[in-house]
């Protein structure tokens, strides 16, 4: 997984809406960078709706907040809409992202092992740095942690 201090790996993405974003493209604006499992699953609904419910301070900070998953962009369309989200949500279909992130891994549940993407948040600083890094995030009130970590900045 990436570290903190690390450079931040560039990507170009398809995101929901049918354009692309580019990590270069945002600097020097600080970017959360969140990567989770699946759209319309229960964490990951929470995760998504807390982050657009601190949006706006987010914006207040300067901080532009992307989560990333392996969906579609019609399947990111559809929970955007479903949920009246506000987050960017792009498509890393290929998983090339996931893997230079370091998020694709083993993962265990019910007693079956496979592959699947460990939610993780990256904090991307002004010069385009790991700020900070979340391994294995719990949902709950990690977007407020997040949120002031990026007022920290």
């Amino acid at each position: 997984m990436i570290k903190e201090g690390d450079t931040a790996p560039d990507f170009t993405l398809p995101r929901d809406g049918g354009s692309e974003v580019s990590l270069s493209d945002l600097s020097p604006a600080p970017v959360v960078l969140y990567f989770y499992p699946r759209d319309d699953t229960s964490g990951c609904t929470t995760e998504a709706k807390d982050f657009t419910a601190l949006l706006d301070q987010f914006k207040a900070a300067g901080a532009q907040v992307i989560g990333v998953s392996k969906d579609t962009v019609a399947k990111h369309d559809k929970f955007i809409s479903k949920h009246d989200l506000g987050v960017t949500l792009v498509s890393d279909a290929e998983g090339d992202l996931c893997e230079r992130y370091g998020v694709w891994a083993e993962k265990k549940m019910y007693g079956k092992t496979f592959m699947g993407i460990v939610r993780a948040t990256f904090l991307i600083d002004a010069n385009g740095k790991i700020a900070r890094v979340w391994p294995k995030v719990k949902v709950a009130g990690h977007a407020e942690e997040v949120l002031a970590a990026v007022q920290a900045l």
